[in-house]
Protein backbone atom coordinates (compact mmCIF):
# COMPACT_ATOMS: atom_id res chain seq x y z
CA UNK A 1 0.00 0.00 0.00
CA UNK A 2 3.10 2.54 0.88
CA UNK A 3 4.61 1.58 -2.26
CA UNK A 4 1.54 2.92 -4.28
CA UNK A 5 0.86 5.77 -2.19
CA UNK A 6 4.76 6.85 -3.01
CA UNK A 7 3.87 6.41 -7.05
CA UNK A 8 0.57 7.99 -6.55
CA UNK A 9 2.15 11.24 -4.77
CA UNK A 10 5.13 11.10 -7.79
CA UNK A 11 2.60 10.94 -10.53
CA UNK A 12 0.12 13.67 -9.24
CA UNK A 13 3.24 15.99 -8.51
CA UNK A 14 3.93 15.14 -11.88
CA UNK A 15 0.76 15.68 -13.64
CA UNK A 16 0.12 19.12 -10.71
CA UNK A 17 3.58 20.89 -12.54
CA UNK A 18 2.29 20.34 -16.18
CA UNK A 19 -1.23 21.28 -15.54
CA UNK A 20 0.67 24.46 -13.09
CA UNK A 21 2.67 25.28 -16.70
CA UNK A 22 0.20 24.90 -18.74
CA UNK A 23 -2.39 27.75 -16.44
CA UNK A 24 0.53 29.61 -16.42
CA UNK A 25 1.29 29.85 -19.99
CA UNK A 26 -2.60 30.64 -20.76
CA UNK A 27 -2.51 33.31 -18.53
CA UNK A 28 0.19 34.45 -19.84
CA UNK A 29 -1.02 34.67 -23.40
CA UNK A 30 -4.58 36.24 -21.74
CA UNK A 31 -2.30 39.05 -20.13
CA UNK A 32 -0.30 39.09 -23.46
CA UNK A 33 -3.22 39.99 -25.36
CA UNK A 34 -2.88 36.74 -27.77
CA UNK A 35 -6.16 36.23 -27.66
CA UNK A 36 -7.56 38.61 -30.29
CA UNK A 37 -10.83 38.33 -30.69
CA UNK A 38 -13.23 38.53 -27.71
CA UNK A 39 -14.21 34.78 -28.57
CA UNK A 40 -11.32 33.49 -28.81
CA UNK A 41 -10.16 35.21 -25.06
CA UNK A 42 -13.58 33.74 -23.74
CA UNK A 43 -12.10 30.16 -24.80
CA UNK A 44 -8.86 31.20 -23.53
CA UNK A 45 -10.07 32.50 -20.29
CA UNK A 46 -12.29 29.40 -19.33
CA UNK A 47 -9.74 27.17 -20.21
CA UNK A 48 -7.02 28.57 -18.09
CA UNK A 49 -9.78 28.46 -15.92
CA UNK A 50 -10.66 24.62 -15.87
CA UNK A 51 -6.73 23.82 -15.90
CA UNK A 52 -6.63 25.93 -12.50
CA UNK A 53 -8.94 23.73 -11.05
CA UNK A 54 -7.45 20.56 -12.22
CA UNK A 55 -3.80 21.22 -11.25
CA UNK A 56 -5.64 22.06 -7.83
CA UNK A 57 -6.89 18.64 -7.42
CA UNK A 58 -4.19 16.68 -9.02
CA UNK A 59 -2.09 19.13 -6.33
CA UNK A 60 -4.68 18.24 -2.96
CA UNK A 61 -4.18 14.70 -4.01
CA UNK A 62 -0.21 14.85 -4.36
CA UNK A 63 -0.30 16.45 -1.30
CA UNK A 64 -2.57 14.46 0.66
CA UNK A 65 -0.35 11.00 -0.49
CA UNK A 66 3.40 12.90 0.25
CA UNK A 67 1.95 13.23 4.17
CA UNK A 68 0.28 9.73 4.41
CA UNK A 69 2.69 7.65 2.98
CA UNK A 70 5.62 6.45 5.06
CA UNK A 71 8.55 6.24 2.87
CA UNK A 72 9.68 9.75 3.84
CA UNK A 73 7.95 11.54 6.55
CA UNK A 74 6.29 14.72 5.70
CA UNK A 75 3.81 15.85 8.50
CA UNK A 76 0.37 17.57 7.47
CA UNK A 77 1.89 20.67 9.46
CA UNK A 78 4.57 20.95 6.81
CA UNK A 79 2.02 20.89 4.48
CA UNK A 80 1.02 24.48 5.36
CA UNK A 81 4.27 25.84 7.21
CA UNK A 82 6.94 26.14 5.09
CA UNK A 83 10.23 24.52 6.14
CA UNK A 84 9.03 22.68 9.06
CA UNK A 85 9.87 19.11 7.48
CA UNK A 86 12.08 16.81 8.69
CA UNK A 87 12.71 15.77 5.27
CA UNK A 88 14.79 17.69 3.36
CA UNK A 89 13.42 20.91 4.56
CA UNK A 90 14.37 23.58 2.07
CA UNK A 91 12.73 21.84 -0.98
CA UNK A 92 10.12 20.52 0.57
CA UNK A 93 9.54 24.11 1.92
CA UNK A 94 9.55 25.72 -1.67
CA UNK A 95 6.93 23.30 -2.75
CA UNK A 96 4.95 24.62 0.48
CA UNK A 97 5.40 28.06 -0.09
CA UNK A 98 4.27 27.47 -3.47
CA UNK A 99 1.21 25.75 -2.05
CA UNK A 100 0.63 28.83 -0.06
CA UNK A 101 0.96 31.16 -2.47
CA UNK A 102 -1.67 29.31 -4.71
CA UNK A 103 -3.95 29.37 -1.81
CA UNK A 104 -4.16 33.29 -1.90
CA UNK A 105 -4.17 33.28 -5.52
CA UNK A 106 -7.21 30.81 -5.43
CA UNK A 107 -9.20 32.68 -2.45
CA UNK A 108 -8.55 36.45 -4.37
CA UNK A 109 -9.82 34.67 -7.87
CA UNK A 110 -12.82 33.21 -5.94
CA UNK A 111 -13.64 36.58 -4.02
CA UNK A 112 -12.96 38.55 -7.21
CA UNK A 113 -16.34 40.01 -7.51
CA UNK A 114 -15.81 41.03 -4.49
CA UNK A 115 -12.50 42.70 -4.31
CA UNK A 116 -10.81 45.36 -6.12
CA UNK A 117 -9.23 44.81 -9.31
CA UNK A 118 -5.87 46.11 -8.11
CA UNK A 119 -5.52 43.61 -4.95
CA UNK A 120 -6.62 40.44 -6.75
CA UNK A 121 -4.15 41.72 -9.93
CA UNK A 122 -1.47 42.02 -6.70
CA UNK A 123 -1.91 38.44 -5.61
CA UNK A 124 -2.69 36.74 -9.00
CA UNK A 125 1.35 38.32 -10.08
CA UNK A 126 2.40 35.72 -7.44
CA UNK A 127 1.71 32.84 -9.76
CA UNK A 128 4.85 34.10 -11.27
CA UNK A 129 6.88 33.08 -8.10
CA UNK A 130 4.44 30.33 -7.35
CA UNK A 131 5.67 28.04 -10.85
CA UNK A 132 9.39 28.28 -10.52
CA UNK A 133 9.28 27.69 -6.71
CA UNK A 134 7.68 24.71 -7.47
CA UNK A 135 9.68 23.68 -10.36
CA UNK A 136 12.66 24.07 -7.80
CA UNK A 137 10.46 21.97 -5.90
CA UNK A 138 10.21 19.45 -8.45
CA UNK A 139 13.23 19.08 -9.89
CA UNK A 140 15.06 18.95 -6.68
CA UNK A 141 12.93 16.04 -5.06
CA UNK A 142 12.34 14.12 -8.66
CA UNK A 143 13.51 10.60 -8.14
CA UNK A 144 17.01 10.73 -9.67
CA UNK A 145 16.23 7.14 -11.20
CA UNK A 146 13.18 8.34 -13.28
CA UNK A 147 14.77 10.92 -15.63
CA UNK A 148 11.06 11.33 -17.11
CA UNK A 149 10.05 12.64 -14.02
CA UNK A 150 12.98 15.16 -13.99
CA UNK A 151 12.68 15.62 -17.91
CA UNK A 152 8.96 16.50 -17.54
CA UNK A 153 10.28 19.22 -15.16
CA UNK A 154 12.77 20.55 -17.03
CA UNK A 155 10.32 20.66 -20.28
CA UNK A 156 7.85 22.98 -18.32
CA UNK A 157 10.63 25.07 -17.16
CA UNK A 158 11.73 25.49 -20.93
CA UNK A 159 8.03 26.17 -22.15
CA UNK A 160 7.52 28.27 -19.45
CA UNK A 161 10.12 30.77 -19.86
CA UNK A 162 9.41 30.32 -23.92
CA UNK A 163 6.35 31.77 -22.98
CA UNK A 164 7.46 34.73 -20.68
CA UNK A 165 10.30 35.63 -23.05
CA UNK A 166 7.19 35.69 -25.70
CA UNK A 167 4.98 37.89 -23.05
CA UNK A 168 7.82 40.18 -22.64
CA UNK A 169 8.13 41.16 -26.53
CA UNK A 170 4.48 41.19 -27.19
CA UNK A 171 2.54 44.39 -27.50
CA UNK A 172 -1.05 45.45 -26.32
CA UNK A 173 -3.66 44.84 -28.93
CA UNK A 174 -4.08 48.49 -29.61
CA UNK A 175 -0.67 49.53 -28.93
CA UNK A 176 -0.88 51.90 -32.24
CA UNK A 177 -4.10 53.82 -31.03
CA UNK A 178 -2.09 53.78 -27.30
CA UNK A 179 0.77 55.47 -29.22
CA UNK A 180 -1.19 57.81 -30.75
CA UNK A 181 -3.38 58.64 -27.87
CA UNK A 182 0.15 59.46 -25.95
CA UNK A 183 1.30 61.88 -28.91
CA UNK A 184 -1.90 64.24 -28.60
CA UNK A 185 -0.97 67.66 -27.31
CA UNK A 186 -3.59 68.26 -24.72
CA UNK A 187 -5.02 71.51 -23.78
Amino acid sequence: MNEALWYTSRATGTVSIVLLTAVVILGVVISGRGARSLESATVVTALHRRLSLGMTVFLLLHILTAVVETYVSIDAISAIVPFTSGYEPLWVGLGTLSFDILIAVVVTSLLRERISERVWRVVHWAAYALWPLALIHGFMLGTANEPLLRLATVACALAGVVALVWRSGASHHDADRRRDVASQEWS
